[in-house]
C-alpha cells in the first residue's frame, strides 16, 4: 500500500513485512526440510538495491530483508541447497496497468532498454537459477532490470 511514512500504520507496515519477508522465510524454512539438494530462488526487487520510492518504504525494506535472508540461508543450507534471489525491476503486470503515463515515462527514461520486462523474462532467470546450469551460483542477488541509466 503506497503512502508516505506519516500515513503508514504499524499494522500496514507489518502486513507488508509479513507477506514479503516472513512469508519467504517460512517457505524457505519448511521447504528446505523436504529437499535433499537443489535450489531455492527468492523474489526480491530492485527497490531493495538501487530504486527507492518514498511511498514504498515498507516494500523496499521487506525486499532488502529478502536479500539478507537469501545470503544467510545460502550459507546455512550449503552445500546441499543453493539459495539465490532475483531482483526484477519494472515488469509488465496487471498491477502496473494503472500507473500514470507520466510516471511510466520517467521510469522508462531510467532503463537503458527503454521498456519494462515481460514476466517470461523474469521466469527464465528463475528457471536458470533453479537448474544445474547454475550449480556454482549461491547466495547471489541477480538484478534483472533492463540496465540502469
Amino acid at each position: 500500500i503506497d503512502s508516505i511514512i506519516e500515513d503508514k500504520t504499524k499494522e500496514s507496515f507489518r502486513r507488508t513485512l509479513d507477506v514479503n519477508l516472513i512469508g519467504t522465510f517460512l517457505v524457505c524454512k519448511y521447504a528446505s526440510k523436504y529437499m535433499d539438494n537443489g535450489a531455492i530462488v527468492n523474489i526480491s526487487s530492485t527497490n531493495s538495491i538501487n530504486s527507492y520510492y518514498p511511498f514504498s518504504a515498507d516494500y523496499d525494506a521487506s525486499k532488502a530483508g529478502i536479500n539478507v535472508l537469501t545470503k544467510n540461508l545460502a550459507v546455512e543450507f550449503a552445500p546441499k541447497i543453493r539459495v539465490n534471489a532475483v531482483a526484477p525491476g519494472w515488469v509488465n503486470t496487471e498491477m502496473n496497468e494503472t500507473l500514470d503515463e507520466e510516471f511510466i515515462n520517467k521510469e522508462l527514461d531510467k532503463i537503458t532498454l527503454k521498456r519494462f520486462a515481460n514476466p517470461s523474462e523474469i521466469a527464465k532467470v528463475v528457471y536458470f537459477l533453479s537448474s544445474e546450469d547454475s550449480s556454482y551460483i549461491n547466495g547471489e542477488i541477480i538484478v534483472v532490470d533492463g540496465g540502469r541509466n
